[in-house]
Parts: structure tokens; sequence; C-alpha cells
């Protein structure tokens, strides 16, 4: 098994951020046991946010666009890295709004909301300022939609 810490470490970098694996991959020790890293999930993925990571192991670019749950990567690979049991939720991740955020610094924005098919993003009215964005948690499903419209890249996806 590849331990990203101790290769970066060894190269002088500072330890890596967790990544967001595809929807339904398997807990991380598990994922990295199965992984051949052979990228058939990265070209079954019609939204191409799949992206070869840290060791060449699969991660999710939200950058690029949103997941849409399809299940092509799940579909496409072999190894059951990626296995989707039934009823299973595709992954624990929701989105996080920082202080970037525009209308924490008292300007108006809400693009983030009218990218969110969920509805999960609301804007709650404040006295003497723009409505700030509030994450419905219940809702929210982690897809990513809301990150790459965000101008100041305040919102991540995150446990």
């Amino acid at each position: 098994m590849v331990d990203a810490g101790r290769r970066a470490f060894f190269r002088g970098r500072p330890r890596p951020k967790a990544e967001i694996r595809p929807p339904w991959a398997r807990d991380e020790a598990a994922f990295i046991d199965h992984c051949t890293r052979c990228n058939d999930c990265l070209k079954a993925c019609p939204q191409n946010i799949l992206v070869a990571g840290d060791g060449g192991y699969p991660t999710v670019d939200f950058k690029v666009a949103e997941c849409t749950f399809c299940g092509d990567c799940v579909s496409a690979c072999q190894p059951k890295a990626l296995w989707r049991a039934e009823n299973a939720a595709p992954w624990p991740y929701t989105a996080s709004i920082g202080e970037d955020c525009l209308p924490h610094q008292g300007v108006e924005c809400r693009v983030c909301g009218d990218y969110c098919d969920a509805r999960a993003i609301r804007f709650t009215p404040r006295l003497g300022g723009s409505p700030l964005p509030e994450i419905d948690l219940e809702k929210c499903t982690g897809c990513g939609a809301c990150v790459a419209p965000c101008p100041t890249l305040a919102v991540t996806i995150r446990r």
C-alpha cells in the first residue's frame, strides 16, 4: 500500500490533503488496496470531473463541473474499488462556505444558490447587509455544482 504522507515527507512537501474519491468509493484503505489506477473510471465520467490525483489514484475535481451521480464510474471499475451497495449514499461529503464568500464581505452574490439543483443553499436576510448563504445539510448531496461558479472560490466540498 502506498503511504502518500510518507512519500510527500521524503519529497519535502507537506502532508497531502485528503482527496475526494469518486462516488461509492470504498473506505480509503480498501479503495487503495482495490484500485489498480487503470483510469477506466476517469474515461467513463461524462462530466470529466475525475482526475488522477496523488499516486495516480482517481480523485474528484469540482473546478470542472459537478457530479451527477450517474454511476458510470462504478460500472467501469473492474477491480471494484468503487462499489455501489443497494440504497447506499454516494459519499459523506457536503458543501461548506468559507469567509471569502462575497456576502460576508458585504457584496451581494447568490451564484452558488443559483447552481444548486437540490436547493440546499438558501440566503437568510439580515439587517444592514447582504443575505448570507446557509447550507441545509439534509438536502446537500455534495455534488459540487456550487464550487466552480463561486467567484471567490469560497465553496468547498468536505466531510
